[in-house]
């Protein structure tokens, strides 16, 4: 679930709602169906994120949403979503706070940091702002560490 927040930049209400269907592995697509403003979109689905969804559902066989409750086709709790953050935290010895909303601004940082046009950005992370968009543009300090002065060109 957390490599899947981050794979796509998902909201966790968006990953909590996701059917089976949402996943098109043949164009290595996912489909966010009514996300925040009630609009539809799509986020590139990597082939990691796509061989970890096969592996959990060939072992759970979720019926009604990708990740269920313990009774079958009941959507799964936000706060055990939660959980599995604070627990993964603990497991790896990180003691900074984290967000599960953090692993959806790391992964816009990152695309943007590998060069990512903003606009495609926007359209993945279903902003109908370019100017909530823009905020990552002041995050990564990474793009800016690369320009060259043009002094070092003299």
């Amino acid at each position: 679930m957390l490599s899947l927040i981050y794979s796509c930049g998902l909201r966790s209400e968006e990953l909590i709602q996701l059917k089976p269907e949402h996943v098109d592995g043949k164009r290595n697509i996912l489909i966010i169906k009514l996300a925040k403003g009630k609009k539809d979109r799509i986020a590139p689905l990597s082939n990691k994120t796509l061989q970890l969804i096969r592996a959990y559902y060939e072992a759970f066989r979720p019926q009604k949403f990708l990740f269920e409750r313990q009774r079958v086709g009941e959507v799964y709790d936000s706060r055990s979503l939660q959980m599995v953050l604070k627990q993964s935290l603990i497991k790896a010895r990180i003691s900074i706070p984290v967000t599960l909303h953090w692993l959806r601004h790391s992964y816009a940082t990152h695309l943007l940091e590998n060069g990512t046009d903003l606009r495609y950005i926007q359209e993945i992370l279903g902003h109908s702002s370019i100017k909530t968009t823009e905020i990552y543009t002041h995050v990564s300090t990474k793009s800016i560490q690369k320009i060259v002065s043009p002094f070092d060109t003299l």
